[in-house]
């Protein structure tokens, strides 16, 4: 049973800190993705290093989350979110004073690491401080909140690159993180749970070291090009430790994941429905940002205001998801959210280097009401099948899946670009020409369309399992009760009154 202290019962305030915490990671996504043709043309960066500038942060976010949930649980949320952010904060500066590639990437690591801690734990920070009668409310509020932050992002990004260097976009962060840090101060309760599970060290190394190889397998593969014994080693390396982490999983006294969860099927089918989800999502950000700025001329704040076409949508649904999922049910919310949002990406894949922009704007605009409806809902949906002393390494799993997609698509979605455009090793999509670069995009985008609508049948098939499973322990139960009438009647005991 999870403990908590008095000043838990503030929700309001744990909502507020929990909302700008959240907003602050997000904020740091988008915000740096709007800056990345002046960050590569400053430091002269390939293509694949490039990638290295987002999946870096998205990466340990991945690797850290579920250990991150774990610590939270058994050594106090509040505490380890407060390591968390104070970590973020001091790497945020770091990437500020950044002068090369290395240093960046270095910096953009740690923060991650300080990402992971906030993001493992903001859900579950929420998920104690409300009833289940509130929570729909309060995580459909919060993710609205983290849409702001989301949305702001490339109009702050914009706006400052208009008036000085990319490395006042880093510098941002730090004001926030500093008011998040007294928020959660302030209003957040210490809550843990006594009978926390100790760290699964071997797995969060297995499952860390996996990530990192195929994430530096295919982004490398920009670099080095497919046929290198790097990228294929890469790849099979990252592809045998997470073979050797679901073998360790199972054997595992204590898992990382509660076997529970493990065998849940819809909570299982929401996180891979994450990891898809976000695998679209994050990839898009990095082509259409290159496409407006360095194809179509577009400043860095232009490029940020015209993203408010897909923000503001997204942040209307967010705001309205309680009530629509009451009316709807999550499911339904969360496969019409991803059929609107794969439309939304096969809108952009039909842009052209001088044509009209007006498929963009259309692709936001489904992306918006899209990711609007899916990502709240199905954060809702997963954490209702999770009980309240796992809510830690429940919104950990979820988390992380989020940021898998993030860290593994960009790099898979990127892959796919460079070679459809045929950037040779080391090449960047500026040196490769419009031509090939709208070649790769369009390509990048319609597979990013197809990995929405597979996540879409990925929740089907969980939807139907669940379904079957639930059918066919009735009809157990109803058969067991036939049989105990029966036994009882040919006893000559009356049955049981229903």
């Amino acid at each position: 049973m999870s403990e908590a202290s008095p000043a838990a019962t503030r929700p309001a305030g744990v909502l507020a800190a929990m909302c700008l915490t959240q907003a602050a990671i997000l904020l740091d996504v988008t915000i740096v993705n709007v800056a990345l043709p002046d960050i590569q043309r400053d430091l002269g960066l390939s293509s694949g290093s490039l990638v290295w500038v987002v999946s870096a942060y998205t990466l340990a976010l991945a690797a850290l989350v579920p250990a991150s949930g774990t610590l939270g649980d058994r050594y106090g949320r509040k505490r380890v979110m407060l390591l968390g952010l104070t970590v973020f904060v001091t790497a945020s500066a770091l990437c500020a004073l950044s002068g090369n590639d290395i240093a960046l990437v270095a910096a953009r690591a740690l923060q991650g690491v300080g990402g992971a801690m906030m993001a493992a734990l903001t859900l579950s920070i929420l998920t104690s401080a409300f009833p289940p009668h509130r929570r729909a409310a309060a995580i459909g509020l919060w993710t609205a909140t983290a849409g702001i932050g989301f949305g702001l992002g490339p109009v702050i990004g914009g706006f400052l690159l208009s008036v000085s260097g990319w490395s006042s976009i880093f510098w941002v962060s730090v004001p926030l993180g500093a008011t998040a840090f007294l928020l959660t101060m302030i209003f957040v309760g210490e809550s843990r749970d006594p009978q926390a599970r100790p760290l699964d060290v071997v797995g969060a190394v297995l499952v860390g070291s996996g990530l990192l190889f195929i994430t530096f397998g295919l982004t490398q593969s920009g670099n080095a090009g497919w046929d290198s014994p790097s990228v294929g080693g890469s790849l099979a390396g990252g592809a045998a430790l997470l073979g050797l982490f679901v073998l360790w999983e199972r054997r595992v006294r204590i898992p990382l994941l509660p076997r529970a969860l493990w065998h849940d099927v819809m909570f299982v089918g929401s996180n891979l429905a994450f990891v898809l989800l976000y695998l679209a999502f994050t990839g898009m950000f990095l082509f259409i940002s290159l496409y407006f700025q360095d194809v179509r001329g577009w400043s860095a704040l232009a490029t940020g205001l015209s993203w408010l076409t897909m923000n503001a949508p997204f942040l209307l649904i967010s705001l309205l998801i309680s009530k629509l999922i009451r009316r709807f049910g999550a499911h339904r919310l969360v496969l019409t959210g991803v059929l609107i949002a794969a439309a939304g990406m096969a809108s952009f894949a039909v842009l052209t280097a001088d044509g009209s922009v007006v498929p963009a704007f259309v692709g936001y605009l489904l992306v918006g009401v899209g990711f609007g409806a899916a990502t709240p809902a199905l954060s809702a949906e997963a954490m209702s099948r999770v009980p309240a002393d796992s809510a830690g390494v429940g919104s950990a799993a979820l988390n992380s899946g989020r940021q898998i997609g993030s860290s593994v698509g960009l790099a898979l979605l990127g892959a796919v670009a460079a070679t459809v455009a045929g950037i040779p090793p080391g090449g960047s999509y500026l040196a490769a020409g419009t031509g090939p670069f709208i070649a790769g995009m369009r390509a990048a985008m319609i597979v990013a369309s197809a990995v929405l609508l597979l996540a879409g049948v990925v929740l089907v098939l969980a939807d139907r399992a669940v379904r079957r499973r639930a059918a066919t322990a009735a009809t157990l139960s109803q058969a067991l009760k036939r049989e105990h009438d029966d036994d009882h009647q040919a006893a000559g005991v009356p049955p049981a009154a229903p």
